[in-house]
């Protein structure tokens, strides 16, 4: 089913597209402010290793950048080329972030086996890198849960993957910490010890955000409580009489879905119709989460896994030839004809005009459709029916 054209909205959501900026924006003024105190603090204090992670905080600016560029981009409506919306930037931008995330686990892991190694090389420290390490600490920490709550608040996986890299940030100043405070209390084992363990945790995070990230690019559909929860809606609707063949697949912030209704098989086209556009709404009001839902109407549960072939039953031309020959010359065409597919054979239902009464043979006509349906097994039924009322 289209979506009704009531329903389009003007723009995908702008107004969450302008949060996820603001977020970013306070990211990389923060990232940018805590990069310039690192350099200047490493470079006083003889504290390369603050220059280091200076280094790693740079890396977060260009990594916000891809959050302003995915979020604007992905915020634009459907056009011609991008018929579902632009939903999918975001999901990219994630898969990117998550192997930053990978890449910067590893060279933790890199770099405290080589720490280990020349443990006699560390130079002598100024206090004023412990301290300025103790301060980004504080302020990626505080960013890392600003960013994520905004995340969890406006469904953005994008803004989660970056509170996370914020959150490797604050664990490398936490390494950074823990070395130059264990260097200055003559412990200079404590920082590749830490970084090795941090290195673990922010590549377990980058590995689990790719592989969500993958998972959306491959449509992977929603949990089985979440789908069971869709059917129960649907099945709700009035005139559906069953659900199957419910798909589902995420979208950054949206989930589309499809889905097979069964209704009764001798409705009208426009109830059916009717019908699907009840599921939709229905589906819209109770689950905001699912933006697109394209309902099949079906008469008949096609089971999932059957293959359709190509159709030999008569078509509704060859229909209602047979229903005027049936009739013959004596009696009016018929105002209306209804076909109808079940079960692999036919059922037609002819409404004659009220005039029909008076020309018909009753019995004839009932012998001669009864001798064509013995005749072709393709015909499961054919009836009669006169209009007495306009």
């Amino acid at each position: 089913m289209d979506r009704p054209s009531a329903d389009l909205p003007a723009a995908e959501n702008p107004e969450r597209a302008r949060a996820i900026q603001r977020v970013t924006l306070t990211a990389v003024a923060a990232n940018a402010s805590l990069a310039l105190g690192q350099v200047a603090i490493g470079l006083f204090a003889n504290a390369f290793s603050l220059v280091a992670d200076a280094a790693h905080t740079l890396s977060d600016l260009f990594t916000d950048v891809l959050v302003l560029v995915a979020g604007r981009r992905g915020a634009h409506p459907a056009d011609r080329n991008h018929p579902y919306g632009h939903g999918r930037i975001e999901t990219a931008a994630t898969l990117l972030l998550g192997a930053v995330l990978v890449m910067v686990g590893l060279g933790f892991l890199w770099s405290s086996g080589i720490r280990l190694q020349h443990m006699d090389e560390a130079p002598r420290l100024h206090e004023a890198a412990l301290y300025m390490a103790l301060a980004t600490l504080a302020v990626k920490e505080a960013l890392f849960r600003y960013t994520i709550a905004a995340g969890r608040r406006l469904k953005a996986p994008l803004l989660e993957a970056n509170a996370w890299h914020a959150r490797s940030d604050a664990a490398s100043s936490l390494v950074v910490a823990i070395g130059i405070g264990g260097g200055l209390a003559g412990y200079p084992f404590l920082e590749p010890l830490a970084a090795a363990v941090v290195g673990f945790l922010i590549l377990s995070m980058g590995v689990r955000l790719a592989l969500r990230a993958v998972r959306e690019l491959i449509d992977t559909g929603l949990p089985e409580q979440e789908v069971a929860r869709l059917r129960a809606t649907i099945g709700a609707t009035p005139g559906v009489v069953g659900v199957h063949d419910v798909r589902t697949r995420r979208m950054a912030d949206r989930v589309l879905c499809d889905v097979h209704v069964q209704v009764d098989p001798h409705i009208t086209v426009s109830e059916g119709h009717q019908i699907s556009d009840n599921v939709y709404f229905r589906v819209r009001a109770a689950h905001p989460e699912v933006r697109e839902i394209l309902v099949h109407v079906d008469v008949e549960n096609d089971a999932v896994g059957r293959i359709p072939v190509p159709s030999s039953l008569p078509a509704r031309t060859e229909v209602v030839n047979a229903i005027l020959a049936l009739l013959g010359d004596e009696v009016a065409a018929p105002v209306r004809v209804q076909v109808h597919y079940l079960g692999k054979r036919v059922e037609a239902e002819a409404i004659l005009p009220a005039e029909a009464a008076r020309s018909i043979d009753v019995d004839a006509l009932r012998r001669r459709t009864a001798a064509k349906l013995a005749a072709d097994p393709q015909y499961r039924g054919i009836r009669f029916y006169i209009q007495i009322a306009p």
